[in-house]
Parts: C-alpha cells; structure tokens; sequence
C-alpha cells in the first residue's frame, strides 16, 4: 500500500472516559508486536483506559472481540498477521477474520478497529507495522479509526 487517499490527520481524538481493548493474534510476533505498539500509542495519546488481550490466531479474534463488546467495553482493536502460503489456508482464515469481525461490529453496534494484515509476503507486513522502517502504522491506524467512530457513534446517540 502507498499510502494515497489517507485521510489527512486532524489530530489527537480524545478518548477520554473510553475502555478501548487490543485483541491482538500471537502469530507473527515482530509484525503483531509493531501493530500493538502503534495502536497502543494512539490509545495513550487520547487518553483512553485501554488493555491487551492475546489470542492464539487471527481466526480467534472476532470471538473473543465480541465477548469484550459485550462485556461493556467501548470498542476493540482487533489486530492479526495473515501471510499467503501454498494453501487455500489464506483465504479461508482471511475471510472467516474479516467476515466475523464486520458481524460483531454490526451485531453489537461498537466500533471494532480493523488492523488485521493480510499479505503476500512478511516484508509487505514489515512495511505496515509501525516499526522503525516501516512506511505505514497500521495499528495507530486501526486504534484511531475505532476511537473516531466510538466518539461518532456517542454523538449520533446522544
């Protein structure tokens, strides 16, 4: 991804008085570990009460996203490594990931922070992850959208 058509950044979102979760797969650890630092950088600059929770797998993650959301907190940031191998395993996984995390956030109405890769090579997730020669932060990026849309949702509601 290059990037274009970003939306230009209008600043810190506050997050102030929200409980924001990363659910965050173990595979890919430097990838996975770079994600959860840049989301966990823009949870800190908002000022939202925010955790970790590791799960084994992409595949895991709209599960234990749902469970979370319907627990109380406010939104989640699911966030996952899926490398394309020589099976139709990619798909399958990449599908089943993206399918049910848009199902939680439709069935309980909370923003779920979209941060799951899916990629044809590790470099392609190197280059997203948010780490020191990276050209994108992937996770920042998921954490923001889910805070953005959480304030969004709180005004509409209100």
């Amino acid at each position: 991804m290059s990037g274009k058509g970003a939306p230009v950044a209008t600043g810190t979102v506050d997050g102030t008085g929200l409980r924001v979760v990363i659910v965050a797969g173990e595979w890919h650890d430097v990838i996975t570990d770079g994600l959860i630092a840049g989301a966990t950088r823009a949870l800190r600059a908002s000022g939202a009460q925010h955790e970790l929770v590791r799960v084994a797998g992409s595949f895991e993650l709209p599960v234990v996203c749902k469970a979370i959301l319907e627990a109380g907190a406010d939104a989640v940031v699911a966030l996952g490594v899926i490398i394309r191998g020589g099976t139709p395993h990619f798909e399958y996984v990449s599908s089943a990931a993206t399918d049910g995390l848009t199902r939680v956030a439709i069935e309980t109405g909370k923003p779920v922070g979209f941060g799951v890769l899916t990629l044809d090579d590790e470099q392609q997730g190197i280059d997203r992850a948010g780490l020191p020669e990276s050209t994108e932060d992937k996770g920042f990026e998921a954490a923001d959208a889910a805070l953005r849309t959480a304030r969004t949702l709180r005004a509409v509601r209100a």
